[in-house]
């Protein structure tokens, strides 16, 4: 009862402010395109950037992987044993980002939250982005570290702040491209500016990783940085289109994680279908630089139309595209006008974004056809001209 009452009061709550969130059924893969509510729509807020979570081959590896090493990893990797397929995905992925080594994690949340603090201590100084993502935000809440958060890619901010500190280590850590504004972070002025203070540079490249860079790298390996950032964040569940995360740098970073990172020690490992699963995906994704041209070229194509249209700024070169809105609640009724029209594309709202820049946030795919971005851009017109 006590749980109802305080439940009933919060949600009120939440509805007033137009932020209650629910749960949408969909049917079928997260393909192009799906079926909600008995209607197909175009998917148009997937991050399986590159079509991935239904490539053949990706299939086909992790249907292989369960016939022969079954569903589950049994535990964590320190209690039961160390699976080969680990080994061998995070000597791949470390390959891609050009580092010494790489460590698997559940979950980008997972390696943010364990890496920042398992890395930070009481005396350091933690400078975070005003608009990296709520896992680095909760970390460094979680760390004994003082936290200075510094205005979004503000480097001149940013450099006041790490001279006027007298901490024993510094850290900055940050977004390479940010997942509600699809912008890229300046990273090899802010490693100048890293190197000139003395402090080490985490970045999340959670929507780079498979996307960006010559094989898929993400920015840091664009921007030629591999020597430069200690500690690299990717993850498998976005553009790889499976599930996990990992971090890579040097061995003895990944030996530090193993001993004191608390969300890789007490976690069962990743099921062995979905390791084998992300090598088939990552060996397409560096392999076969056609999937991320498509991707650049869809995204390119839906970021034009929208401007045409007046919706888009040119805040965004990336595969996410934000349409700025500002309320909450004219940003979910607009969501809710494009699915019917045929779009499924989602509103965010407060507490993802800050206060009064609720939007929608589109993203395409490389799977997705002239066709389809052609049919996306004629609702958003036909939509927004109703309304």
């Amino acid at each position: 009862m006590e749980v109802d009452a305080f439940a009933a009061v919060e949600l009120a709550r939440r509805t007033a402010a137009g932020l209650l969130r629910h749960l949408r059924p969909v049917d079928g893969a997260q393909n192009t395109w799906v079926t909600v509510a008995g209607q197909r729509v175009l998917l148009l807020c997937s991050n399986n950037y590159l079509g991935l979570a239904t490539h053949p081959a990706v299939i086909a590896a992790a249907q292989r992987a369960a016939a022969e090493y079954g569903v589950g990893a049994g535990a964590s990797r320190l209690i039961s044993g160390s699976m080969r397929l680990h080994h061998a995905l995070e000597e791949e992925l470390a390959a891609l980002k050009g580092t010494q080594a790489a460590l698997l994690f559940t979950s980008g949340y997972h390696a943010n939250v364990g890496t920042l603090t398992a890395l930070t201590g009481r005396d350091d100084v933690v400078f975070s982005d005003a608009l990296n993502h709520a896992s680095i935000i909760d970390g460094c809440r979680l760390s004994d570290a003082h936290v200075v958060v510094y205005p979004h890619c503000d480097l001149d901010a940013l450099g006041r702040s790490l001279a006027s500190t007298p901490a024993r280590r510094r850290f900055i850590v940050t977004e390479s491209v940010f997942s509600m504004d699809g912008d890229t972070a300046p990273l090899t002025a802010l490693c100048d500016l890293a190197e000139r203070y003395a402090a080490l540079v985490i970045v999340d490249e959670a929507h780079a990783t498979g996307v960006i860079g010559p094989h898929g790298g993400g920015v840091v390996e664009a921007e030629g940085l591999q020597e430069r950032v200690a500690v690299q964040m990717g993850t498998l569940g976005k553009a790889l289109g499976t599930f996990g995360a990992f971090i890579a740098g040097r061995r003895s970073l990944v030996d530090l994680l193993i001993n004191t990172a608390r969300s890789f020690i007490y976690t069962t490992a990743l099921p062995p279908p979905v390791v084998a699963a992300a090598r088939a995906a990552l060996q397409i994704a560096s392999c076969e630089p056609e999937h991320r041209q498509r991707l650049q070229a869809n995204a390119a194509a839906l970021q034009h139309g929208l401007r045409r249209l007046g919706l888009t700024a040119d805040t965004s070169l990336s595969h996410i595209i934000p349409i700025l809105i500002g309320d909450a609640e004219r940003t979910m009724e607009l969501s809710e006008r494009l699915l019917h029209a045929g779009v499924y594309v989602q509103g965010i709202r407060p507490p993802t974004v800050p206060a009064g820049t609720a939007r929608l946030r589109a993203t395409v795919m490389s799977t997705h056809s002239s066709e389809d971005i052609g049919f996306a851009l004629e609702a958003f017109g036909r939509t927004f001209h109703e309304t």
